[in-house]
């Protein structure tokens, strides 16, 4: 029986997993992966004390401090059910490994929106990709298309025109993301900006040959001759470990109030996975910290946690 379990070691886990440490709390973290959604992310120009880092170099920054600290760590095994038990609760792991804890810290973060449609599934990996800073270099030379008109799919065009053949950019409702991105997009050559267009299909045998667009106005379809499709139509909370013990919100985000509390009693959230409004890494940050916090205070209440520490 753990004082403390963290699911999920994005930035608001890892922070999690630092102020535990601090707190001297017998805390462990468990994951599938390290980062989470900064391993796909590119440049990050607004977090505080850097002027610009990549997603992955941030992750490494992250955690080697989490490193430092003697918090136990379950990498590579994801949690797939949480439930309450007496004193506290328990996890299940796709491994079918079980954990327990007095407190947890569920900050899971969010996956990529698929968008549902032939061919897309049967291509992933294969031409189809959801991460364009991750697999953008495959396709220097080639005709790539860019489905989303959101932040994240303009950022996919202005990293992808500057190797890629041409750009085709498919979105239905329009571009978006933020004005400044926007209007780059616009300006960039060796790019085909289709609005008010739905994918109906990823073409090809074995390899992506080309993405069947329909003009939502008149139905008229048409087909680009891509090699490569990059799916940047949004994302999804990996909430599903935790529906039986909380409501969720009609975006599938664990509902918290600003002491990152869900309602259950020892049961916190923090990051992208809740219902917090600004999906940010400092954001993400400074609500995993302030989760290890709120949790470190209910143990102290139980008897757990030493009243006074401050950590090393």
């Amino acid at each position: 029986m753990y004082d403390l379990m963290i699911i999920g070691a994005g930035p608001a886990g890892l922070a999690a997993g630092v102020y535990a440490a601090r707190k001297q709390l017998k805390a462990v973290l468990v994951s599938g992966d390290i980062g989470g959604q900064l391993n796909t992310t590119a440049g990050i120009e607004n977090y505080l004390g850097y002027q610009f880092i990549e997603g992955p170099e941030m992750v490494e920054k992250f955690n080697e401090q989490v490193d430092k600290y003697p918090i136990e760590q379950q990498i590579g095994n994801k949690v797939t059910g949480l439930k309450k038990i007496k004193h506290g609760f328990e996890a299940v792991t796709e491994g079918d490994d079980k954990y327990q804890a007095r407190a947890v810290i569920y900050a899971t973060g969010k996956r990529p929106k698929k968008l549902g449609v032939p061919g897309e599934g049967e291509l992933a990996g294969r031409g189809v990709s959801y991460c364009a800073v991750c697999d953008g270099p495959i396709f220097g030379g080639q005709r790539v298309a860019v489905v989303g008109g959101g932040n994240s799919g303009l950022e996919a065009v202005l990293d992808m025109v500057k190797i890629a053949k041409h750009v085709d950019l498919v979105t239905e409702k329009g571009l978006t993301g933020d004005e400044v991105l926007a209007r780059q997009v616009k300006k960039a050559k060796k790019v085909s900006i289709y609005t008010g267009h739905r994918v109906v299909e990823v073409a090809g045998d074995g390899f992506a040959s080309g993405l069947v667009i329909k003009d939502v106005k008149t139905g008229q379809t048409t087909k680009l001759d891509v090699t490569g499709v990059f799916i940047e139509i949004g994302l999804v909370p990996n909430s599903d470990a935790i529906k039986g013990l909380v409501k969720l919100n009609k975006w599938g985000e664990v509902p918290v109030n600003c002491a990152t509390e869900t309602g259950v009693a020892g049961l916190y959230a923090a990051g992208d996975v809740t219902s917090v409004p600004e999906k940010q890494i400092v954001v993400a940050a400074g609500e995993g910290a302030k989760a290890t916090l709120q949790a470190h205070r209910y143990l102290k209440r139980l008897g757990v946690a030493a009243a006074s520490t401050e950590g090393w």
